[in-house]
């Protein structure tokens, strides 16, 4: 779901963050005078807890992050002002916390991986508010959710199914799981990780799903009868190891996990295809799972699925400057260096 937050001086944020964005087409941008007390001068990296295993990341209008661990299916929430936090979501044996977002109405929807499940929290108190079984815990994976209309959507990355249901407080339980096979251009490809990261279509009516694995494609779906239609790619073969998603007006960030970058992408207006403009890469990536925005700046956690994880293997995540094209203009900063 894209939010839109007060943005600070970009000029500030970039001398704040050493990311290093590789131009592909150039524009130009503006700039606008900070607030008294700059988001510029928070921190651009935080820790998270040893052994936390993260992997999704949501942020809503307030300037707190919610991190899901893999391994708990705890949530953690820091504050973006000073990087400090602390779990306000003990999690359940068996239950990961995968791809989430934060609602409009305060609520934090959550994937719950190969539970099948999916769950929604109140940060707040850390409470379960809704649970559902979306699908059997075998030979699925429920990766990433985005929030369209009156429904939550989750991706199934081991099955070709689109899952929504209710926004809010409802009682636990399945009966109102709304099941939506995938078709059209969509290519399912077995024991491997397909559908993952998940946003709203510019038009506010249809899906942006990302495909992983093997090739890594971009798809359209319209939710209400599951046609994907492939978004073809210009200046990019493809888009391997895609996992989170950010879209900012017709401007698509694409975490690329493994690759230890982000590919930015400007979608044209029925989202059929997608230019790459450039690719933001940085020495702190360290296999970057999801990402989400606040203000200029991208945040995303360093999901590190190529270190055995440990008790006390340590975990954090890092921002970089959203540099040029994070608006519904479209101008962008070309080459952003430390």
């Amino acid at each position: 779901m894209t939010t839109h937050h007060p943005l600070p001086s970009r000029r500030a944020v970039l001398a704040g963050a050493a990311a290093v964005s590789v131009a592909v087409t150039t524009g130009t941008a503006s700039a606008t005078e900070p607030p008294a007390a700059s988001p510029a001068e928070w921190p651009t990296r935080f820790p998270l807890p040893n052994g936390f295993r993260p992997e999704g990341i949501a942020i809503g209008a307030a300037p707190y992050a919610y991190v899901g661990s893999l391994g708990t299916g705890a949530v953690y929430r820091a504050d973006l002002r000073t990087g400090r936090g602390g779990v306000v979501h003990a999690g359940a044996a068996g239950v990961p916390a995968v791809g989430m977002k934060v609602g409009r109405d305060g609520l934090l929807y959550v994937a719950g991986g190969g539970s099948g499940s999916a769950r929604v929290l109140d940060p707040r108190s850390g409470e379960v508010v809704a649970a559902y079984q979306l699908t059997g815990a075998s030979g699925h994976f429920v990766n990433d959710v985005h929030l369209l209309g009156d429904r939550a959507w989750f991706t199934d990355s081991r099955d070709a199914v689109l899952y929504g249901v209710p926004l809010g407080r409802q009682r636990r339980g399945s009966g109102d799981v709304r099941k939506v096979p995938l078709r059209g251009d969509w290519q399912q490809v077995p024991d491997v990780n397909n559908a993952n990261g998940v946003v709203g279509a510019p038009d506010g009516r249809g899906l942006i799903v990302v495909s992983s694995q093997p090739v890594g494609r971009l798809y359209r779906v319209d939710p209400r009868d599951g046609y994907a239609r492939e978004i073809r790619l210009r200046g990019a073969e493809n888009v391997v190891n895609g996992d989170g998603l950010v879209r900012i007006g017709r401007t698509l960030y694409v975490v690329q996990n493994r690759s230890n970058l982000v590919s930015v992408f400007r979608l044209d207006a029925g989202s059929g295809t997608a230019a790459l403009q450039r690719r933001i890469v940085d020495p702190r990536f360290d296999v970057p799972s999801t990402a989400a925005r606040f203000g200029d700046r991208l945040y995303l956690v360093n999901a590190r699925f190529t270190t055995p994880p440990m008790p006390d293997t340590t975990y954090g995540a890092v921002a970089v400057p959203l540099g040029g094209g994070g608006d519904d203009g479209g101008g962008g900063e070309g080459i952003v260096r430390a």
